[in-house]
Parts: structure tokens; C-alpha cells; sequence
């Protein structure tokens, strides 16, 4: 493979071969990754496109400053390099599968008499791992019958020759209960435990027609030898083998070995499910959910989610049933659309799963949405509000005895906040500690600017406070004439009293309201926002007055230390060297030895 890299306005240099494009922005950030049969047609349609092109895929354009390009073998080449690009960086423009769980793994560890156990933690160096697993029941189904099948040891004992040798372990109750056959006491060899072991990895790679002619084969050597007692036991495990295989088989055994992925859309989104199948039998069965990033084709987003989820489950499959015929097929991916038989019921059955899955989203989404929506109408209701409260703005003030005034404005959008539409806000008018003439100060100040951008006033205005502070709001608002046009309220923390401009008296929410929690959750984020910014604030101005006492340190140097080191911990942990980097030598050899005599005090 070889790289090189263009400028944008040289798409049309790019060869006429199979690769991998990369697209980086201003800031040499990379954006997206991209695979083509062909580099130079497909790179220029991007550029070439006036029409039918989405606003996304036009804002992506926009951004890319250079293109980088892999050239490989072929367009399989291409895609799995793709993938793994992607996994590795997510850039912001490419399709990702909506999927933060951590499946499950069966670890077959490296040591003296290996474990079969399971993990969520890949270290190769552990072991052989199988799976992920899709369901946990599924996984712990296999290994409970590997264990009844063989007596594989469960205990964590350092099972060195050397170390059976010595006696130093006893037998457990595995060993009384017949689930294990003692091999740290030197009662079974390890070549007999890793035979048993090698059948167990047959099981858990599917292959269970071998592990079923292993036992057959037991079964039938004991008989010969006149083992009466042993060859039942063998055949007992048999029987217990093709019970299991009878459940697990969904189709007919004649199909030995392929993946099933099919497909379903909507505007926003594709739902996708996968199943591998070895014997006849359903190993792997997982949903997943695409998020459409650029406009892409349900080939592009079935061949996305093919490739990850193959290199996800390890899939060794020969063929691949799907249920769209792409218009492109892949040299080398074995695709089959089957129309007929038991191929084509494994596909009717995969896209069942994935209709539910994509029912059961639109289920959860809308039930999402009808409780947002029930919460906030409940306050509306709750409060005789005239609109419904889907803009909730909230104020908070912070200092401790009139030193470092602070305060904080939170956002809440359709009941949820809105982290970029916070504000901070120094005091700068009030001196000492009054927290009212703080309060009329920056509900002045947060809505003189929405009145001079003509930004929209919120559906209701939140005072974290009693009585005395929401008279200063309401005064704040009176003075700049937009008194009455947004409803404002109180909340006293004490009793949780909602008090409203001009009643003597409160009114009380029902303590279990939904309506009531969320004004807690936004009162108690308005809080929590304006202490934070507080501390900082303290910390700041501490550290600040002490450096200001150093010859030749002022304010606009002590500013510079904390925005370039961030913390006083790391200002007080600099080298000479990295201290001269932002204020010079002569402040930095000053400030070392300011910072010697504070040890020493």
C-alpha cells in the first residue's frame, strides 16, 4: 500500500484505482473516510455534483483543505481498510453503529490445565478468546453444557508440574461432586484434560458434528472393551449434545457455514440484523442502528455494517445472504440474494428481527418523547402557564461573605438542558454580600443582550430563591419594559415553595410531581453551575493576589500563568525552563524562589 495527498482543486490527479480517501480539514482534523473502486471518479463526484447533493455532503465539501489517498489490490481491500480507519478514528461525517454495550467473551486461558471462564476484557496474551456473544443466556447456555459434557476445573490454582508434585493442593468439592477429576492432585494427566479441551472448542466454534463423532467414537471403543458403564456415560453425553443442537437448529443442517445481514431504512436511520449460522444452527444473532451521516444508499449502509460486525464476531463464513441486490456488487465478498428454500427463510427470518428492532426504536423514541412532552405540559398545567414551558431559563447566585460574586444562568430545551446556552456572570456593580442587587443585576444584564440580538425571551424564568430575590428580577424587568412578557417564579429551597410576583403566599407542588422534580433538577443545576464557576473564580483570584505580591509579577502575568498551565498545582510543579516559556527568565527565576520560601514557611 502507498499513500500520497492532495490538494482539493487536484481531485482530478487522483488515479484510476482501487483505495481509501481520506478527507482533512483547516485544522488538519480528518472528517471522513471513504473507500472507491475507482479513486479519481469517485473523489470528483464530490467536487463535480451541483445537484442532488444533500447539505451535508455540500457543508462537508466546504470544509476539506487536503485529501489523503491509500491505494490497495482491490475494492475488498478497500472497504476493510475503511472499516478499520473508521473504528479506530470515528471521524464526524462517516455512518458509526449506535451500539455502547460490551458483549460478553468465552476466554480459554494459557496455562497449565486451561479454564473456560467468561470476560468482557480482551488481553490477548490471556488466552483464545470465542464470541463477543450477542446474549449472555446464549453464551452461559454453551458453557453450562460444556461442563456438563467435560470436566473442565473452575479453581484459580497454579497447576505447575512442579507444583502438583509437591502436594501443596488438596481435592475440592468439584472433585466429590464428579465435576472435576482432580488434576492438582495428580489424578488426571494433562494430555486426557486437553483432549476433553479440544472437543469444548469444537463446541464453541459450532462445529458440533465433530464433537458428536468423538463421542460416538467413546462410546463405541468402550463397548468393545466391554465398558459397559463408561460407553453409557459416553452415549448419555451424546444424547445430550443433539438435545442441544435440536433447540438451536433453526434450519437445515445441510447449511453449514454463512452470515446472514439484512437491512431496513428510513430517513434518518437503518436498522440492521445480523446472524451467523454454522450447522444449521443460529450461533449469533444482533441488532444494530445506523445514523445516516451524508445521504447514503442502503448498499453503502448494508456493506458498512456488514464489515464491522463481521470483524466484531470473527466470522470465518464462506457466504454471505442479504436481502437488497446492490448495484455494485464487491469482487471477493460472497453475496447471494436467495429467492428460494431454507436460505431464503433464514433471510425472512433475519428481516423480522430487524423490523421489530426498527419497531421497537420508533416504540422507545416516541415514548421518550411523550414523557418530555408530559412533563413539561404538567408544569404548564401546574403553574397556569399560558404557553408550554419548552424554553426554561434559571438564575443562581454564588459568594461566601460578599467575596468573588458570582452567578449562573442555566438552559433547559423541551425539558432537557441546553449545556451551550449557559451562562456565567461576575458581579460587577454590587459590592459586598447582596444577593438581590446581584439577582437585579444580571437578569438586567442577560436580558438587555437577548432584547439588543432579539434573541426569544424563555416560556419562564426561574429564580433560585424566596420572595426578596424574585422582587429584584421582577424590578430588573420592569426597568427594561419586558415585565409580563415571560412568566417568572421563585423557588425556595427550604420548603420548595414556588412563589409568583405579587402573592403574599406560595404556592405547593405535589412533593412525587414530575413537574416539581424538574424544576429541582434545573434549580439544582443553576447551583451547581454558579459554585463550580465560583471556586474557579476563588482559586483564581487567591493564587492571583499572592502572585501580584512578587517583584515583577502583575496581573496580566498571573493571568497569563493559570490560561497557560491551567491549574495552580501545575504552576507550582513547572520547571525554570517551562515557567520562562510564558513570563521570561527574570519572572520565572522570581517566582521559583517565591515558590522555595512558601515551602519553607
Amino acid at each position: 500500500m502507498q499513500s500520497s495527498s492532495f490538494s482539493p482543486e487536484n481531485h482530478l490527479l487522483l488515479p484510476d484505482h482501487p483505495g481509501v480517501y481520506k478527507y482533512f480539514n483547516e485544522e488538519n482534523e480528518l472528517i471522513y473516510v471513504g473507500k472507491a473502486k475507482s479513486l479519481k471518479k469517485r473523489v470528483s463526484s464530490y467536487f463535480n455534483k451541483n445537484t442532488g447533493v444533500n447539505l451535508k455532503t455540500r457543508r462537508m465539501v466546504k470544509e476539506i483543505r487536503r485529501i489523503e489517498i491509500t491505494l490497495v489490490d482491490s475494492e475488498l481491500d478497500a472497504l476493510l481498510l475503511e472499516n478499520n480507519l473508521i473504528k479506530k478514528v470515528q471521524p464526524r461525517y462517516n455512518i458509526l453503529l449506535r451500539d455502547d454495550k460490551t458483549y460478553p467473551y468465552l476466554l480459554i486461558t494459557k496455562e497449565n490445565f486451561p479454564r473456560i471462564f467468561q470476560t468482557r476484557k480482551l488481553i490477548p496474551k490471556r488466552g483464545t478468546y470465542f464470541g463477543p456473544f450477542a446474549s449472555v443466556k446464549a453464551m452461559n447456555n454453551v458453557l453450562d453444557l460444556i461442563r456438563e459434557l467435560f470436566t473442565i476445573r473452575t479453581c484459580k490454582l497454579d497447576l505447575s508440574p512442579y507444583k502438583i508434585a509437591e502436594g501443596k493442593y488438596k481435592v475440592c468439592l468439584e472433585y466429590h461432586i464428579g465435576n472435576c477429576q482432580g488434576p492438582c492432585v495428580g489424578l488426571q494427566n494433562e494430555s486426557a484434560y486437553l483432549k476433553d479441551l479440544e472437543q469444548a472448542k469444537h463446541i464453541l466454534k459450532g462445529n458440533l458434528g465433530i464433537a458428536k463423532t468423538y463421542f460416538k467414537q467413546e462410546m463405541q471403543a468402550h463397548a468393545e472393551n466391554l465398558e459397559f458403564e463408561k460407553a453409557q456415560k459416553m452415549k448419555e453425553k451424546l444424547d445430550l449434545l443433539e438435545k442441544y443442537q435440536s433447540k438451536s437448529l433453526i434450519t437445515s443442517p445441510s447449511i453449514q457455514n454463512l452470515d446472514v445481514c439484512t437491512l431496513v431504512s428510513d430517513e434518518k436511520y437503518a436498522y440492521v440484523n445480523y446472524m451467523r449460522v454454522k450447522n444449521g444452527a443460529m450461533i449469533t444473532s444482533k441488532n444494530v442502528e445506523l445514523k445516516k451521516r451524508l445521504d447514503e444508499s442502503d448498499d453503502e449502509l448494508l456493506l458498512t455494517a456488514l464489515v464491522r460486525l463481521q470483524d466484531q464476531f470473527q466470522t470465518d463464513a464462506e457466504e454471505v445472504l442479504i436481502n437488497i441486490e446492490l448495484e455494485n456488487p464487491i469482487e471477493g465478498l460472497n453475496l447471494t440474494v436467495p429467492k428460494i428454500g431454507d436460505k431464503k427463510k433464514l433471510i425472512e427470518l433475519s428481516l423480522k428481527n430487524a423490523l421489530y428492532y426498527k419497531k421497537e426504536k420508533a416504540l422507545l423514541q416516541g415514548l421518550n418523547k411523550d414523557k418530555k412532552d408530559r412533563v413539561i405540559r404538567q408544569l404548564q398545567q401546574d403553574l397556569s402557564l399560558p404557553e408550554i414551558p419548552d424554553h426554561i431559563e434559571c438564575f443562581d447566585n454564588s459568594n461566601i461573605q460578599g467575596t468573588s460574586p458570582v452567578a449562573s444562568m442555566v438552559c433547559f430545551l423541551g425539558g432537557k438542558p441546553a449545556v451551550k446556552e449557559y451562562r456565567h456572570f461576575h458581579i460587577k456593580t454590587v459590592e459586598g454580600p447582596n444577593d438581590f442587587a446581584s439577582m437585579k443585576e444580571i437578569v438586567t444584564r442577560r436580558y438587555k443582550r437577548s432584547m439588543e440580538e432579539e434573541k426569544p425571551f424563555p416560556k419562564l424564568v426561574v429564580i433560585d430563591g424566596g420572595k426578596g430575590q424574585l422582587s429584584s428580577a421582577v424590578e430588573a424587568l420592569q426597568e427594561l419594559g419586558i415585565y409580563g412578557k415571560m412568566p417568572i417564579i421563585g423557588i425556595a429551597k427550604r420548603l420548595e415553595e414556588i412563589y409568583f410576583p405579587g402573592d403574599s403566599y406560595p404556592i405547593h407542588i405535589d412533593k412525587k410531581s414530575e413537574s416539581l422534580k424538574l424544576l429541582q433538577r434545573i434549580r439544582d443545576e443553576a447551583h451547581r453551575f454558579a459554585i463550580t464557576f465560583h471556586r474557579k473564580v476563588r482559586s483564581k483570584n487567591a493564587f492571583g493576589t499572592q502572585l501580584t505580591g512578587i517583584p515583577g509579577i502583575g496581573e496580566n502575568t498571573a493571568d497569563k500563568l493559570l490560561k497557560h498551565f491551567k491549574s495552580v498545582k501545575k504552576i507550582k510543579t513547572a520547571s525554570e525552563a517551562e515557567l520562562a516559556e510564558v513570563v521570561g527568565n527574570s519572572r520565572a527565576k522570581s517566582l521559583l524562589e517565591w515558590m522555595e520560601k512558601e515551602k519553607g514557611a
